[in-house]
């Protein structure tokens, strides 16, 4: 049995990578500022835009978020008018997903703040060193992809 006393939690990846997670969050928030969106609803908004008609569950999939979460990301921008539900001419269970005019200004709107905190967060390490991070992020996400509750289709190809 590992001795407790001896394991340092600052020194753990799972604990740094949570921490990083959440200071990647707060600085996107602080940079969003008053339009209120979350990385979550960034990364949908972005993904609807590039994928006009995707559907609910393979936004999930492009995402990696779970169907019910998905399913309140999207809830909260069809509330704000941002994103619109079509029902599928193929499948009248299944609903499509579209920008809506304020939805594609919201988007535009968030880029430069998006863009900000990225660079806020990758400020302490020269160019070199972010290369090499995000080469090393990458490959992380990409082989422990199916690892996670909510796998990205985006990792696995």
């Amino acid at each position: 049995m590992e001795n407790p006393d001896l394991i340092d939690i600052d020194r753990q990846p799972g604990h740094l990578i949570r921490r990083l997670h959440q200071i990647a969050v707060g600085v996107f928030l602080q940079e969003s500022g008053e339009q209120g969106v979350t990385p979550v609803q960034y990364a949908a908004l972005q993904t609807v835009s590039k994928q006009p008609g995707i559907d609910q569950r393979t936004l999930s999939r492009a995402i990696a978020l779970d169907a019910s979460t998905t399913g309140g990301v999207v809830d909260r921008l069809e509330v704000r008018g941002w994103i619109e539900r079509r029902q599928s001419p193929e499948d009248r269970r299944a609903r499509q997903l579209f920008l809506t005019p304020d939805g594609a200004q919201g988007l535009s709107d968030a880029i430069p703040a998006m863009l900000r905190a990225q660079d806020q967060i990758l400020a302490p390490l020269t160019l070199r060193q972010r290369a090499e991070f995000m080469r090393l992020l990458q490959l992380l996400v990409t082989q422990n992809n199916d690892l996670s509750r909510a796998p990205s289709e985006a990792a696995r190809g």
